[in-house]
């Protein structure tokens, strides 16, 4: 499973009503070295975030994509499950 098949299912099976972490998606690639999937995992949810297919959350907020900080959701946006 590539790291964007990890963030669309997973976002996908929890609905546009719910989010996961990027550790979620990290851990669904590899479960053992998932940390060292945490930059990855962000960069695609970025990219994916750019093409309108997820929304990054901050604090229960969606943020732009192009500049936030910190701990971090993705939700699946409504429609694309």
């Amino acid at each position: 499973m590539t790291i964007d098949e990890a963030i669309l299912t997973l976002a996908a099976e929890k609905g546009a009503s719910s989010s996961i972490t990027p550790e979620d998606a990290a851990r669904a690639v590899d479960p053992e070295k998932w940390r060292t999937h945490m930059g990855e995992v962000r960069g695609a949810a970025v990219r994916l975030a750019k093409e309108g297919r997820i929304v990054i959350l901050r604090k229960g907020k969606p943020v732009d994509p192009e500049n936030f900080k910190g701990v971090i959701r993705l939700r699946i946006v409504d429609g694309q499950s």
